[in-house]
């Protein structure tokens, strides 16, 4: 079984910019490359933070008048009372939180969620950018066919690494949702058999109906009274 890393997922050609860029300058760049954020990079290519689209409009206020006409925008004074923010230094959310291109995709979606971030900049054991991954990049194993779900868990889990002969676990795959029957010698290897196949990128869910020839004690005998 092999499980996509963040380097086979990821933008590779990331726009960057210094942190002396200017708000302008960075608004531009999102509209002309498509972008919604941005890593700040010192000379050595390694982040300092990332601007995104919330950084620039937290750093502006255009509030409609009592008429409902928009009113424009203007810079924020900065809650420390410092000058409103206008460059990358000033407007970007600090330090950088990484990710590396051997991480698993699930690792990497945990990260993100636990920091409550969109998009990780990745870096090299050097520390140097050398890509960055969004979301959507974690969603891409989810666009795997049904067919090619199926070949993996009955090639490479049930018979490569169970080495289950053919036809004991049948498969199902429909949108990515699995379904596996059949009948196995101990029910102890039911739980290993789910866990292993739930595990194949691109599986939405798995139900399992799985009979078994024997039972583990500990687990067939009932709790006393």
């Amino acid at each position: 079984m092999q499980h996509r890393t963040v380097s086979e997922v990821m933008t590779h050609n990331v726009v960057t910019v210094t942190p002396s860029a200017s708000f302008k300058d960075i608004a531009r760049l999102f509209a002309d490359d498509d972008v919604s954020a941005v890593p700040v990079v010192d000379e050595n290519r390694r982040p300092l933070g990332v601007v995104s689209e919330a950084d620039l409009l937290g750093a502006t206020a255009g509030l409609p008048d009592p008429e409902g006409r928009w009113a424009g925008a203007r810079s924020l004074p900065r809650a420390d009372g410092q000058e409103p923010a206008e460059t990358a230094a000033q407007l970007m959310t600090s330090p950088a939180i990484t990710a590396q291109p051997g991480w698993n995709l699930v690792e990497t979606a945990r990260t993100m969620h636990r920091k409550g971030v969109k998009r990780l900049p990745v870096t090299d054991e050097t520390g140097r950018l050398v890509g960055i991954v969004s979301r959507s990049d974690l969603l891409r194993p989810f666009l795997r066919g049904d067919s090619a779900i199926r070949d993996e868990i009955e090639h490479d889990v049930l018979s490569g690494t169970l080495g289950l002969a053919p036809d004991t676990v049948r498969v199902a795959v429909a949108e990515g949702v699995v379904t596996l029957t059949g009948r196995v010698d101990e029910r102890a290897d039911i739980p290993v058999i789910v866990r292993l196949c739930r595990s194949v990128d691109g599986v939405v869910a798995l139900h399992e109906s799985i009979d078994h020839a024997h039972g583990n004690l500990a687990l067939d005998v009932e709790p006393p009274g």
